[in-house]
């Protein structure tokens, strides 16, 4: 396990159960996709959003992991900080770990799953981007994962985010975005869907290519607990940057019933 980097805001003394929301990112991502969230939800929230192992200021752990390692380290860190019952907001592999800790720890008691999959693709080729990035680095995806993260519109109407995001992308260590495409490799989670009891929210980008509407409405009908699903028009792999209104809203609106 690994002790993560995190960023808090908001009440820490939480005021109903799901008072604490922990934000889990995308592969190549840090907490800094998840800023507007941070920012409109942190009045009523205790809001944490963590830096997977290998990425933004967490550190990198050598070799392949699972995601049952990340979830793992998930844990630890919002332990340490004395979270008991939590919301958990996951998207794309941040969305895996969700799945993952909806699934297996008692102290979920809501979720949100974002632009995300019970599987992802085909084991060989995330094998291939992980030799790809230890060979070349992470910077030799960084154009061909910003096409996919967000729509073609907004890229040029937002040079300078999308720089600024490219840049995100490119400086993750070889290392650690080379383990968490091993860990979704193996990941498979659909016949455990069906564990997951709590109130889930599922949102899809209606452009996303990487994790289409229709996945995300398999993942709602799978779980076996109410769900709730929204389609951000247009969006493509991670609004909660190209539609921050949206998202926030969806998940406001989730959290507090």
């Amino acid at each position: 396990m690994a002790q993560l980097h995190f960023v808090e805001y908001g009440p820490r003394k939480a005021q109903t159960p799901q008072s604490t929301l922990v934000f889990i990112g995308s592969i190549g991502s840090t907490v800094d996709m998840w800023l507007p969230q941070l920012d409109a939800l942190s009045d009523v929230f205790r809001v944490i959003a963590v830096d997977h192992r290998g990425h933004g200021q967490s550190p990198v752990i050598e070799g392949s992991a699972c995601i049952a390692d990340l979830a793992s380290d998930v844990q630890e860190t919002i332990e340490k900080l004395g979270v008991d019952d939590y919301g958990v907001i996951g998207l794309s592999l941040g969305g895996a770990v969700a799945q993952y800790l909806a699934a297996n720890d008692p102290k979920v008691t809501s979720a949100a799953f974002l632009c995300t999959a019970p599987k992802f693709g085909t084991p060989e080729s995330w094998h291939e981007r992980a030799r790809t990035v230890r060979a070349d680095s992470t910077a030799a995806l960084a154009d061909a994962v910003v096409g996919r993260w967000f729509s073609e519109g907004w890229v040029a109407d937002n040079p300078a985010s999308t720089a600024f995001y490219r840049e995100m992308i490119a400086t993750t260590p070889a290392e650690g975005y080379a383990s968490c495409s091993e860990a979704l490799a193996d990941w498979d989670f659909a016949d455990e869907l069906p564990k997951i009891s709590v109130p889930v929210l599922v949102l899809a980008g209606a452009d996303d290519p990487s994790t289409p509407p229709e996945v995300l409405k398999g993942i709602g009908e799978a779980v076996s607990g109410e769900s709730t699903y929204v389609e951000i028009k247009p969006g493509a792999h991670v609004p909660t940057i190209e539609a921050p209104q949206e998202v926030t809203d969806a998940l406001r609106a989730h959290f507090t019933r």
